[in-house]
């Protein structure tokens, strides 16, 4: 009965009714399917961006804790570096001080030497060459007068006192790191 009253269109309307249900249900599923995906790619990107975000706030830090560690090294270097300039720098001033000293009696031996030498009461002894005034003077005649031996002793102390300034500079650590 159901059969007289389908003809062919009938049946060609139902198959195409029954193919599209069938494609609704299909359709129906892979949505499902492609909605589940789609949940699982966003929660992959959010920890992947949660991830970078972590990572980026780690480098931060660890730049930070970088400068930080540099700026401590800075100050430690300069204060070492002050250090050093301050002790060379009395080093060299006490040195410079006893050689001034020295020079100094140096120069009032001398003098007295030959005020000791003219000044005697008693008559020279005649031909006898007139003794040296003293070992400042016997030095004197053989090499560079006593204000240049002066002059070349200051040098050499500077000298001597730069290359322990520029030894304890190399000596400083600058990286930080212990050799």
């Amino acid at each position: 009965m159901i059969f007289r009253l389908l003809n062919i269109q009938g049946i060609a309307g139902l198959a195409v009714s029954i193919a599209l249900g069938l494609l609704l249900v299909i359709q129906k599923g892979e949505t499902r399917h492609w909605k589940k995906q789609s949940r699982q790619f966003e929660q992959l990107y959010r920890k992947g961006e949660a991830a970078l975000a972590g990572t980026i706030a780690n480098y931060r830090a660890a730049a930070e804790t970088a400068r930080a560690a540099d700026r401590a090294n800075l100050a430690r270097v300069a204060t070492e570096q002050r250090t050093i300039n301050e002790r060379t720098s009395n080093d060299f001033e006490a040195r410079l001080a006893a050689a001034h000293s020295l020079a100094q009696r140096l120069r009032g031996q001398t003098a007295s030497a030959a005020a000791d030498r003219r000044g005697g009461g008693a008559t020279p002894v005649s031909g006898l060459a007139a003794p040296a005034g003293g070992a400042a003077e016997a030095a004197g005649e053989d090499g560079l007068p006593l204000a240049d031996r002066e002059l070349a002793t200051e040098q050499a102390i500077q000298l001597d006192e730069l290359i322990k300034w520029v030894r304890a500079q190399a000596a400083v650590d600058a990286d930080g790191q212990k050799k």
